[in-house]
């Protein structure tokens, strides 16, 4: 299969008719899926963070659960739970939203934190423990989970290990006046999403994940570059805790994915540049007197000073 750049850009010109003006946006959600990342959505309400996942489940064909996070959300009702039929005497598992192959988490900074954590498993391993029985989650399985930046009543910051979870924490920002007065013009995209076709099927998502390992070289100095780039946020004084492992490895194959997106079987330093302020700012600790600073201008500061290699 020749998963080339004019795939994509069938696909975001397809979509830019439903969600105008986010096609930056809809590209990086794209590599986050095809790079079996899962993606935070950060943003005002109103700016389309719901539409956007929709979207993506109805063009990618694949099955879509949505759970709508509030203070009295149970784990139970992420998860699934056992009921005890009477017919045959056995408790029956009956799954929960996690179970389908594109999770919405809607507000995921509501739920409180043990309810949050129900959800780790899920996002780590592919798999959910309950009841002592371990149940596989639907191949592919992505996870995009919404929050509101500004509205801190009644919320529940994320833990880090949580956000260590989520490949590509993004923004979808306000739109131009042009493309605002086009939405004010036809109206609410979602009440046109049941004429979205499919575009991907589920083989082709499974074939083109396990393609870009295989077919995207990245020599050792582009992973040399990706590593002073991680031991920069480890020196920088302004942060308390640095970018991990796992942050390192998240950026690695974000960069492939997207290498693999432009049509091309290696890794440039381009690459790494355009995708590391999202995956990499929502992984650092600051210093307690440096809380006002902007995570992603300070990420965006190291990747300026970091030598790029020849």
């Amino acid at each position: 299969m020749k998963f080339r750049y004019g795939r994509i850009n069938e696909i975001l010109d397809y979509l830019s008719r439903y969600l105008s003006g986010k096609d930056t946006v809809l590209k990086l959600a794209l590599v986050t899926c095809f790079s079996r990342g899962h993606l935070l959505l950060e943003d005002l309400p109103g700016t389309g963070k719901t539409t956007l996942a929709l979207a993506l489940a109805r063009i990618m064909g694949l099955s879509f659960g949505r759970i709508q996070c509030t203070s009295d959300l149970l784990p139970a009702d992420i998860t699934g739970l056992s009921v005890y039929n009477q017919k045959s005497g056995e408790f029956e598992f009956h799954p929960g939203p996690v179970f389908n192959h594109i999770v919405l988490v809607d507000e995921i900074n509501r739920a409180t934190p043990k309810t949050q954590s129900a959800l780790l498993e899920a996002m780590g391993e592919k798999q959910t423990t309950i009841e002592g029985r371990t149940y596989p989650h639907p191949q592919p399985f992505f996870v995009v989970a919404t929050q509101n930046p500004v509205e801190h009543y009644g919320t529940f910051p994320l833990p880090e290990s949580q956000m260590d979870r989520f490949m590509m924490k993004i923004s979808i920002g306000y739109p131009s006046s042009r493309e605002e007065k086009e939405i004010l013009k036809l109206g609410s995209a979602r009440r046109s999403f049941a004429d979205i076709t499919a575009l991907l099927s589920r083989d082709e998502v499974l074939d083109t994940q396990e393609q870009i390992p295989r077919k995207v070289y990245v020599s050792d100095r582009i992973l040399e570059y990706i590593l002073d780039l991680v031991r920069a946020t480890r020196e920088d004084p302004r942060i308390r805790v640095g970018i991990s492992t796992r942050g390192g490895l998240a950026l690695t194959s974000a960069a492939r994915t997207l290498a693999f997106f432009y049509g091309r079987d290696f890794v440039l330093p381009e690459d790494v540049r355009e995708l590391a302020p999202h995956v990499l700012s929502h992984r650092i600790l600051l210093m307690e007197d440096e809380e006002s600073l902007d995570r992603r201008a300070l990420i965006q500061s190291l990747i300026d000073r970091v030598r790029l290699p020849a």
